[in-house]
C-alpha cells in the first residue's frame, strides 16, 4: 500500500469548496486513478482556524509504482486543470509508503 498525500495551504485569502472537492474532484480521481492501481481517496479537514492546510487529501494506491502510473495516465491533465474548480492555492503531494 502507498499513499499521495495532497496539502492544500492556508495561504492568506485562500479559497476551498469542500463540497466539489469530495463530491466532484475525489471521484474524477477515482474514475482516472483507479485503472493505475488507485484503491480509495479521502479528505480531512482541520477544526483549528489556525492550521497551515485547507485539506489533506489522500489517495490510496496498491504500491508505490501505482503512483508513478496514475501521474502517467491520458486524464491526469484534466485532474490538474480541475483543481482551480475548488480551490485557489498550489497543492503539493507527496508520495509515502
Amino acid at each position: 500500500m502507498a499513499k499521495l498525500v495532497v496539502t492544500y495551504p492556508a495561504d492568506p485569502g485562500a479559497t476551498f469548496d469542500r463540497d466539489y472537492y469530495v463530491k466532484v474532484h475525489l471521484p474524477l480521481c477515482q474514475q482516472h486513478f483507479g485503472p493505475a492501481g488507485m484503491t480509495g481517496g479521502e479528505a480531512l479537514f482541520p477544526l483549528a482556524d489556525d492550521s497551515p492546510f485547507l485539506c489533506l487529501g489522500i489517495l490510496s494506491f496498491t504500491d508505490p509504482a501505482a503512483i508513478g502510473a496514475a501521474m502517467a495516465v491520458p486524464g491526469v491533465g484534466e485532474v490538474f486543470a480541475d483543481i482551480a474548480n475548488f480551490t485557489s492555492v498550489q497543492p503539493t503531494a507527496t508520495a509515502m509508503a
